[in-house]
């Protein structure tokens, strides 16, 4: 490991011991800085298939025969200049078989120029960013639909559906909610919705209450704080204090994370978020299963958006190496050509995107993650937020 990779630590983990030859599996993931609180909900999905694979025998090749899966993984330190090297580590010095995705939008970003220099197939997942339709096609792929010119589109009609009327917008500075809120805006205004706050705030921010007392002046029918996950926590608090009334909340990343709800209790209910699948959905049967197995190996549950497309992306490449085999070039075919069965459904790729899953929003009710949108796949009606 060079200098610049001595404070990132490797971890190696199989889930039982083999007499054959591991299949390895090389990842970076945020266990500290800025994204670190958002990481276990995408690593947690990691384990999971881990150990369910390695009770089966291990990953399955195309002649039949069953690997173990065993991971290779560092600490990318929320900074994706070490994402790059991790992962050139990865290749060229740990030479692993098989590539995982990093936590979030910027390192997968950083992240394709260097699967394409080696030729190394990834499915991505924690990524969403109208940036992502730039990266050429090829070696990496992005399951989620939640990109955030669609959802801005989308989430405008649901509101106007609702019966909205005014909106409060308040976003943290970082990529992913400005980007949703540059679409956002145009968006509303088309539907006919006013713009009443538009306020942002920095990533470690400590205090929302001015942004909040501007809120509650304005008395928006609509809040829609774009969040992640840190801050989520911040912003339910505070507006629970400062008794922001609104019959529709909304905040971005953050509540489908199990430990918002514990935090927030019934407060938690009524808070709309971004995600496109859930566990109570009848059309994808394997979800279920997928969750019931997540809350007996954590004790908690998955997070509807980051720990559904990890374990996506997974069941995607675990498909995939069972029909090409582990030789990239192969296996670049099968992803960019297949149709998968996953837990949100049927998953296939035109490029880099996925085609098929709908842009979505779910929401709290009764402490469960219920999809309200849209009218196709929801598993309920959205249900006016009824106080703290």
């Amino acid at each position: 490991m060079n200098a610049a990779l001595g404070a990132v630590m490797a971890t190696m983990t199989a889930g039982a011991a083999f007499a054959q030859d591991p299949i390895t599996i090389g990842y970076s993931i945020a266990r500290t800085g800025i994204y670190a609180a958002a990481a276990p909900s995408q690593e947690n999905p990691y384990k999971l298939w881990q150990k369910q694979v390695n009770a089966e025998g291990g990953l399955e090749l195309p002649d039949g025969e069953r690997r173990p899966v065993e991971f290779v993984s560092y600490d990318d330190q929320s900074n994706p200049a070490n994402t790059v090297r991790i992962y050139e580590k990865l290749i060229t010095q740990d030479d692993v078989d098989l590539l995982a995705a990093p936590w979030g939008t910027p390192m997968h970003l950083a992240l394709a120029p260097v699967l394409q220099r080696y030729k190394m197939p990834m499915v991505g997942n924690t990524a969403a960013s109208v940036q992502l339709r730039n990266v050429a096609p090829g070696y990496i792929w992005f399951p989620t639909s939640a990109i955030p010119d669609a959802m801005g589109a989308e989430l405008a009609k649901m509101m106007q559906a609702e019966g909205v009327e005014t909106a409060a917008l308040l976003a943290n500075e970082l990529p992913y909610s400005q980007e949703f809120r540059s679409f956002l805006i145009p968006a509303l205004e088309e539907v006919g919705i006013e713009v009443t706050v538009d306020e942002s705030y920095p990533p470690d921010v400590k205090d929302m209450t001015s942004m909040l007392v501007e809120v509650r002046e304005a008395a928006p029918d609509a809040v829609v704080a774009m969040t992640y996950p840190a801050d989520s926590f911040l912003f339910a608090g505070q507006a629970r204090e400062l008794g922001i009334e609104a019959p529709f909340v909304m905040s971005l990343i953050g509540p489908t994370i199990d430990a918002y709800r514990k935090a927030n209790g019934a407060g938690a209910n009524g808070i709309v978020s971004s995600a496109h699948w859930s566990s109570e959905a009848d059309a994808w049967p394997k979800g279920q299963a997928f969750f019931d197995a997540y809350v007996a190996e954590f004790g908690e549950e998955p997070d509807a958006l980051d720990s559904a497309l990890a374990y996506m992306s997974m069941e995607i490449l675990q498909q995939a190496v069972a029909e090409a085999g582990l030789d990239p070039e192969v296996l670049r075919g099968a992803i960019a050509e297949g149709t998968f069965d996953t837990i949100n459904g049927e998953v296939r790729f035109d490029g880099v995107q996925n085609v098929v899953t709908p842009t979505g929003f779910v929401q709290i009710q009764d402490g469960k993650i219920e999809l309200v949108w849209p009218e196709a796949v929801k598993t309920a009606d959205f249900a006016p937020k009824q106080g703290w």
